[in-house]
């Protein structure tokens, strides 16, 4: 057996068939494309999605959804993740004990659960209800 001698397996492959050589081929006149409008025409070409005319589903449906760009940048912890932290709350500390993303630029303590120790919260906003859990565990809000 030589490289330039392989060939594929008899009948494994099928030959193409010559489209509009005559209505004793099988593919004559029309050539498989139907009668008359835009896809029997050579170039016959319309856009992704066109309708005929029609107004397209893509256009018929409402708009739904929207996507903040501020999101990827915004975060929220809560009170008993705190626990988590070591030393201050400040947000570095918060992206080291890998409680908010790194590329989060702004974080707000909100209130839910409770606190077992005293933590010192500094340069990070905190909600009402959060202060008075972190003051009631014997922390303090900077």
């Amino acid at each position: 057996m030589r490289l330039n001698t392989l060939k594929p397996a008899k009948g494994s492959r099928k030959e193409r068939t010559r489209v509009g050589r005559g209505g004793s081929a099988g593919q004559g006149k029309t050539a498989g494309r139907g009668t008359k409008g835009q896809h029997a025409r050579a170039g016959g070409y319309h856009k992704v999605g066109f309708e005929g005319g029609q107004m397209p589903l893509q256009r018929r449906l409402p708009k739904v959804g929207f996507r903040s760009r501020k999101a990827a940048t915004r975060d929220e912890v809560r009170v008993h993740e705190l626990a988590k932290v070591e030393g201050d709350v400040t947000l570095e500390s918060l992206k080291a004990a890998g409680l908010v993303g790194r590329r989060v630029e702004r974080v707000k303590i909100i209130a839910s659960g409770t606190l077992e120790r005293p933590v010192k919260v500094v340069g990070v906003p905190v909600t009402p209800g959060a202060k008075a859990i972190i003051e009631a565990a014997g922390g303090s809000v900077e």
